[in-house]
């Protein structure tokens, strides 16, 4: 808590820096023309006093906690040290929660260890104070020593401005570099842990295999089993959902699309417009809810209806199977989906037809086309690479998505093509195989990430698609 009182400290600090230095500056231009305006120098000077203990805090911030459980860990008493790592970890955990008022069960420990715990939270306290005040000491003599270096070096001929347009430069750098590395190390993981899942199942029988049944060892004799790990069902449910989806989506988003650009007078689109996207705000467990409260409900009734018809005549199989509908099936989940994407299909398409040039509209109606000769004949065609790529990008949304999946497709992998069954995907099974207590050791853990690389290719390969149909639209009609 003092680090973030010390980091608030800084901005008053280097808020009063700033000042000084304009003043500074002023002062030391008098009658003269100096490179930099007075502004540059005060920037200059905040920086220099607040950056440097800035950037210290927030190391302390990332790696104290470590630094100090490595202390309070060195030093354990010896009657702490004889105790299995696990037990050690469920100790200092306790010493830590004594340190800060709670009071954890001693009944557990052996009275020596329990006399030592006390000793142990005492000391943490005391590593935790000192540390603080440590860093509060190094950061402030920081700022200290970073505001006269800068305070030195003020002069009217001092190239304030170049000196603070590189700090920027060099946080906008910084920042690209954490986007970045953020990405380098998604990827470095999924692939370092994939590779070890390779290393158990095959590639081959993973990507093609038709059972899908991960297992881990529950008793002594099940050491080495294996389970199912074809995930060719999981990939066919999910392509199933999202066809789904966007037999529902494109077509609305498309059409309600053209309604806003083509025929939509600008009251109207001021409307209808904020409405339609108010579907993109809303989070995807109230879709999920929706599905399985009201739709799911809805179309099995349907269904039931329809099978009670059919049973008892000729078709009286196909009613059977109907009347055995249940709520969850992917056509409800695929549907609720399609429903999610279509703001997100309408927005895309909406601005992609918009940006078709106005003078190919007009060279039509000059030529005595009708409105809507005009959006088949010109606009679409002409729109038609940005909206491809609007469709590509909805579908990589679809294949990602899992509340929606969870709540009403249900969790069987099973590898069909009926709308009307139930079947899961892959982004379903990945959070069911991370969820709980899991070790990173056996192959049914491991095979999320697995799925996760997997998944990430396919949606890398149509995003890359996507933004090159998009890039050439852009080319041309630029």
């Amino acid at each position: 808590m003092l680090i973030w009182f010390a980091l608030l400290a800084l901005a008053a600090i280097s808020a009063l820096a700033h000042v000084a230095g304009r003043r500074r500056a002023a002062a030391l231009a008098g009658g003269t023309q100096a490179h930099s305006r007075p502004g540059y120098h005060g920037a200059y000077l905040a920086l220099w006093a607040a950056a440097p203990a800035a950037i210290f805090l927030i190391l302390v911030l990332a790696a104290g906690g470590r630094l100090q459980s490595a202390v309070l860990r060195a030093d354990a008493p010896a009657a702490v040290q004889a105790l299995p790592a696990d037990q050690q970890a469920v100790f200092f955990d306790d010493a830590r929660a004594i340190s800060r008022g709670f009071e954890p069960s001693l009944t557990l420990y052996a009275p020596d260890v329990a006399e030592a715990l006390q000793a142990t939270a005492a000391r943490e306290r005391g590593i935790a104070q000192g540390f603080a005040i440590g860093s509060l000491a190094i950061a402030a003599l920081l700022a200290v020593g970073g505001f006269l270096f800068a305070r030195r070096r003020l002069t009217p001929q001092f190239r304030a401005r170049n000196q603070v347009e590189g700090w920027v430069a060099g946080l906008l750098i910084a920042c690209s570099a954490v986007a970045i590395l953020t990405t380098l190390g998604i990827v470095f993981s999924l692939v370092w842990e994939s590779a070890r899942f390779f290393q158990a199942v095959s590639p081959l029988d993973f990507l093609f295999g038709m059972q899908w049944s991960p297992q881990i060892a529950m008793r002594a004799d099940q050491v080495g089993a294996a389970g199912a790990f074809g995930a060719a069902p999981l990939f066919i449910g999910t392509f199933l959902i999202m066809a789904i989806a966007m037999l529902v989506a494109g077509p609305i988003g498309l059409f309600s699309a053209i309604y806003l650009a083509e025929y939509a007078g600008p009251t109207t689109r001021s409307v209808v417009k904020p409405l339609l996207e108010i579907l993109a705000g809303v989070p995807t467990v109230v879709y999920g809810f929706f599905a399985a409260l009201t739709v799911g409900p809805a179309f099995r009734a349907a269904v039931n209806g329809l099978g009670a018809l059919m049973a008892g005549g000729p078709m009286d199989g196909l009613g059977q199977y109907l009347l055995g509908v249940q709520n969850q099936m992917a056509l409800v989940a695929g549907v609720v989906m399609g429903i999610m994407l279509i703001p997100f299909v309408s927005s895309l398409s909406d601005d992609i037809i918009n940006a078709v040039p106005q003078s190919l509209r007009d060279g039509s109606y000059a030529m005595g086309a009708t409105r809507s000769e005009t959006i088949k004949k010109v606009v679409l065609p002409a729109a038609l690479p940005g909206i491809m790529g609007a469709m590509l990008l909805a579908v990589s949304r679809a294949i990602g998505e899992t509340m929606i999946v969870t709540m009403a497709a249900g969790l069987q992998a099973k590898a069909t093509l009926n709308p009307l069954d139930t079947v899961t995907t892959v982004t379903v099974q990945i959070v069911t195989l991370l969820t709980g207590d899991q070790e990173f050791d056996s192959p049914k853990t491991l095979s999320a990430f697995g799925l996760g690389l997997t998944l990430f290719v396919v949606t890398l390969i149509l995003n890359i698609l996507a933004l090159t149909i998009v890039r050439r639209y852009r080319e041309q009609y630029d």
